[in-house]
């Protein structure tokens, strides 16, 4: 069950960046609603999935998840750009990720 809750954290680290970005520095008030949401239910269900998982394993997941989850949403929504070096940036996020979880004893 903690890996759901750390997946789902990390869905929702996505979310609230993504709203922060589109909060325009917190002065658009229903995407800042959103992001001051998001940030606190994925903060709580980290903290849950922490409760079994190592802290080193929950929270590079957690940063992983959101950063590659964040480019993906900016390029694909935000038409930032794709270059290969933030292309093989991404992917080695990606194989950290599948190491961790690889490596984990939870």
């Amino acid at each position: 069950m903690a890996w759901i809750y750390l997946v789902l954290a990390g869905i929702l680290e996505i979310v609230w960046a993504f709203f922060m970005k589109k909060s325009a520095g917190f002065t658009l008030l229903v995407p800042s609603s959103i992001t001051i949401v998001t940030m606190i239910a994925s903060f709580a269900l980290l903290s849950v999935a922490m409760r079994t998982l190592p802290l080193g394993t929950a929270y590079t997941i957690w940063t992983g998840i959101g950063a590659v989850g964040a480019f993906t949403i900016g390029v694909i929504v935000l038409g930032e750009s794709m270059t290969p070096m933030r292309l093989t940036a991404a992917a080695l996020i990606v194989c950290g990720i599948v190491m961790m979880k690889l490596s984990s004893t939870a």
